[in-house]
């Protein structure tokens, strides 16, 4: 989930919300300020019940932001890099690189987001009764104490055993330690979600059946999207399997074609493009250092009429941006960093920073159907023992 609009830093970790977030403080304003609130609590103005229904608001997106960040800081503290917290309109997500080296770590990961969630509804709760005590606001006291159930109520949703939610993944770590084999109890897990899922949707169709029209759609959103980030874990498990001891030198396309960064777009295409068969192109300057790299799609998307007055430099990914892998590098380790204004590539360098290939996903494609013809339909068990024919180039 991509972030519109970035918030900042908090222990060093990028913060961000999708504009679908906007959805939820709709959804939690208007339910209490012109429903819950004042038939709970009558008296009061409704300018009152509009900014009690804001800070609940706000305060939820706060409790969402500490779940994502406990998983964060826990996943940082046992070696995995965190590129960033979203939230989003069905909670939060926090971006992790790589995957836990054991299921102790694993169990760590997934378990300090449903406890941060257990011990802020305990805070609101007992908040709520100190204000009551304190103030005999009878408002916000409503309030502290809807913002201690909801956080109860999202704990006990994330421990449900089914991923992606974190009772998933601690399943997973859970069946990893009993069985072994991460792999296996992966795909256990991303089952459980997809019939989890599954069975929301077929509750959300009942509900809207029976005329809870908005409860039931809520209810079937939640389960599509379970169903559909299970499948894709489970898709992205296999190949994570199909792929294991597999290094970046056997996937890679050695001696890529260059080019140079104040190139023209248009004499690029005239000299390069229109006879070679690639879609990707590293950009090196007069030492040999990487500038940037630039794809077919880039190109495509300038127009005739400015193509002959544009460099590459101006419309490549910036070489920061770029993400840069080693030969003896384990591919899966890569493929978690080939994301954002590259399309899905890498480039493989020496120690010196010289560029030597790259990685695409048709070259991770062309890895995987390679593995089945050596490897037959054993070929996602146990396939870090799985040893790859040699490309000949």
């Amino acid at each position: 989930m991509n972030e519109s609009i970035r918030l900042g830093r908090i222990a060093g970790i990028r913060v961000g919300l999708n504009l679908s977030v906007l959805v939820i403080v709709a959804i939690v304003v208007i339910g209490l300020a012109f429903g819950q609130l004042p038939a709970a609590f009558r008296g009061y103005s409704p300018a009152e019940y509009v900014l009690a229904g804001v800070l609940a608001a706000v305060a939820f997106l706060a409790s969402l932001l500490a779940h994502e960040l406990a998983h964060a800081i826990v996943a940082r503290r046992n070696g995995l890099e965190v590129e960033g917290i979203t939230l989003w309109l069905l909670g939060g997500v926090a971006r992790l690189r790589g995957e836990p080296r054991s299921p102790g770590a694993d169990f760590r990961i997934a378990f300090i987001g449903p406890l941060t969630s257990v011990l802020l509804g305990l805070v609101f709760a007992l908040l709520a009764e100190l204000v009551a005590r304190a103030t005999g606001s009878r408002l916000a006291t409503g309030v502290l104490a809807y913002l201690a159930l909801v956080n109860l109520v999202l704990a006990v949703f994330n421990l449900i055993p089914a991923a992606p939610l974190d009772g998933g993944r601690v399943l997973r770590a859970a069946l990893w330690r009993w069985w072994g084999d991460r792999h296996r109890a992966a795909i256990s897990a991303t089952r459980a979600g997809r019939v989890f899922g599954f069975v929301l949707i077929v509750l959300g169709a009942v509900q809207i059946f029976a005329g809870f029209g908005f409860n039931g759609l809520w209810l079937a959103l939640i389960g599509w999207f379970l169903v559909s980030a299970a499948s894709a874990e489970e898709q992205q498990t296999a190949v994570q399997s199909a792929l294991g001891g597999v290094r970046v030198a056997d996937v890679m396309t050695p001696q890529p074609v260059a080019a140079h960064p104040d190139d023209t777009v248009a004499g690029f295409i005239d000299r390069v493009v229109l006879s070679h068969r690639f879609s990707t192109y590293p950009l090196l300057d007069e030492a040999g250092r990487l500038s940037g790299l630039v794809t077919l799609n880039r190109i495509r998307a300038v127009p005739a009429e400015r193509r002959a007055d544009t460099t590459l430099r101006e419309i490549a990914c910036p070489p920061q941006e770029v993400p840069r892998g080693r030969p003896e590098q384990p591919i899966i380790e890569l493929m978690a960093e080939m994301t954002g204004c590259t399309d899905g590539r890498a480039v493989v360098v020496t120690p010196d920073e010289r560029v030597i290939g790259l990685v695409t996903p048709s070259d991770i494609s062309r890895t995987l159907q390679l593995g089945e013809l050596a490897g037959g339909p054993g070929l996602h068990r146990g396939a870090d023992t799985v040893t790859l024919p040699q490309r000949r180039h």
